[in-house]
């Protein structure tokens, strides 16, 4: 396993903001913002990262392109989450950092023509930075705000830059190490 990427404490305080819009409610709440952002916008793809997201997603009938879970919520382990993928994939990513081996996974997922699962062995947050870095363009990553809401990151060339440049910083950590 090689870790590329490192997350500093700085980063950690900055990622703690979204990436992308908050819709804050409940699960009937978003659920409902969410449905009407993805009739509006028609996104090119649909990526969920974090498990109580894509289950959400599926129990609203939608089949994200991509969906990475971890087997945890707020770092507890629950029941794997029954998704529509046709095809899984496991990766081992420890938490704070970003594994070569989960960039590639997500990497094929997107070129995939088929629904996939990712199931982190580690943790899955930051594979957020990753998705939106190879999501085809105005695709949609979700994920989950913790006790907030969910996040809808609209993948364009700028959300591509911002995201390229949080993955420098990282780099730049990992290697004066």
């Amino acid at each position: 396993m090689h870790i590329l990427y490192t997350l500093t404490p700085e980063l950690r305080i900055k990622l703690k903001k979204p990436l992308g819009i908050l819709i804050r409610g409940s699960y009937t709440e978003t659920r409902k913002r969410f449905l009407d952002m993805a009739e509006e916008e028609k996104p090119s793809a649909i990526i969920s990262v974090g498990d109580r997201v894509s289950k959400n997603i599926a129990k609203s009938h939608i089949a994200p392109q991509l969906a990475i879970v971890d087997n945890k919520v707020m770092r507890r382990s629950i029941q794997p989450i029954p998704t529509t993928s046709e095809k899984t994939i496991h990766v081992k990513n420890p938490a704070g950092t970003i594994t070569e081996e989960a960039i590639a996974a997500i990497q094929d997922a997107l070129k995939s023509q088929c629904h996939v699962k990712i199931i982190v062995d580690g943790e899955e947050d930051l594979l957020t930075l990753i998705a939106v870095l190879y999501a085809p363009q105005n695709s949609f990553v979700v994920y989950g705000q913790p006790y907030e809401g969910i996040v809808v990151v609209k993948v364009t060339p700028e959300k591509k830059a911002e995201v390229s440049e949080i993955l420098k910083t990282m780099e730049t950590a990992r290697k004066t190490k």
